[in-house]
């Protein structure tokens, strides 16, 4: 499976928190023929690989597989359907926009209602659009209709917005950026790290319910006891929101390392030897200073007594909409830097941190 098989595959799979089995599939897939795995309760699954010797400092390396999607709250009698968010959207993106619910025989393709501009008043054309006011629409008239495919209250609801791939301009497009080209980065780092000698242990963990809270880190810092650990992230870009001083996170600017956001402040001594391995190695990075976001760092940093832990972030265009943009050169350089990072770590630089 090449990256771009990864990406896609990842990307593609249906996986709002607490629903991420999917995803969990194409990693077991991917990593078969060199880790062992264990999964808990929450759906996260950690990956053991066999080179590993036990003996040796433990660098955990984290992803987060959920994505934001929405669950079916109840169904109306005209047949649409009322729902709730998982994790934060961008509600003036919902109008128009395809999504697909979960039913047990598959998944069934609908809309998230938009009005015509012939049918809007004008009280309702000043309307702030939340999810509290939308309903998805999937084409049938009534409660009964709705109940005959097979839609429940509880069920899943994700974009439905296939990936898709310019070589020639090496972009990529697609839902769920956040996180799963974090996990496609995080996965080929534990692959390609088979081949290298280490002096540290490594263990993957492709946690669950990060967009709702850090809720599995939580359970798995209860079982993991980590020296030190690296966070893959798809970020927010914003070079094209933000004036050019204030750029932190633009397309084919290479990884973001973050110093803090609303949640944490990255390890410092971690942050600057990871800025040394990045100039060494000649991968771009860029930093950033965000007074907003958050990301399972924060759990980490405090859990066990303290972790020493960074973010590797991906730039992704309209994270957390229906459709996102980046671009693989950016997950080249997330790759480059993870790899090169657990090859430069040994037990005395990770207790200097």
């Amino acid at each position: 499976m090449n990256d771009i098989e990864l990406i896609e595959k990842l990307c593609n799979a249906r996986g709002a928190s607490g629903f991420e089995d999917e995803v969990l599939t194409v990693v077991r897939e991917y990593c078969k023929d060199f880790a062992d795995f264990e999964e808990d309760s929450m759906r996260n699954l950690y990956i053991k690989p066999r080179y590993n010797k036990g003996n040796r400092p433990q660098v955990l390396l984290d992803a987060h597989s959920d994505e934001v999607g929405f669950m079916v709250q109840a169904i109306k009698p005209d047949g649409t359907l009322r729902f709730v968010p998982i994790g934060g959207w961008n509600e003036s993106a919902l109008p128009s926009s395809k999504v697909q619910i979960y039913t047990k025989t598959g998944y069934i393709s609908g809309v998230i209602a938009a009005t015509p501009p012939h049918l809007l008043t004008a009280d309702r054309k000043n309307a702030p659009v939340n999810c509290e006011n939308s309903v998805i629409d999937i084409g049938a008239t009534s409660a009964e209709e709705v109940e005959k495919l097979g839609v429940k209250v509880g069920a899943q609801v994700v974009p439905l917005s296939p990936f898709e791939y310019d070589k020639k301009r090496g972009v990529l497009q697609g839902k769920a950026f956040d996180d799963r080209l974090g996990v496609a980065a995080m996965l080929k780092c534990l692959k390609e790290l088979s081949q290298e000698k280490l002096s540290v242990d490594v263990i993957g963990v492709v946690s669950s319910q990060e967009e709702v809270g850090d809720r599995g880190i939580t359970a798995v810092m209860y079982r993991v006891k980590p020296d030190a650990a690296i966070c893959f992230e798809g970020c927010p870009a914003d070079d094209i929101t933000a004036p050019q001083y204030m750029v932190q996170d633009a397309l084919r600017g290479g990884v973001m390392l973050r110093h803090m956001d609303r949640t944490v402040i990255c390890t410092p001594r971690f942050v600057a030897f990871t800025q040394e391995v990045a100039k060494k190695q000649g991968v771009k990075v860029q930093m950033a200073v965000r007074s907003s976001g958050g990301n399972n760092g924060a759990y980490i940093i405090s859990a066990n007594g303290g972790t020493p832990v960074i973010v590797a972030g991906i730039p992704v265009r309209y994270i957390h909409t229906f459709n996102c943009i980046a671009v693989k050169e950016d997950f080249d350089a997330n790759v480059a830097l993870g790899t090169a990072l657990c090859k430069s770590l040994t037990e005395d630089i990770i207790k200097g941190f």
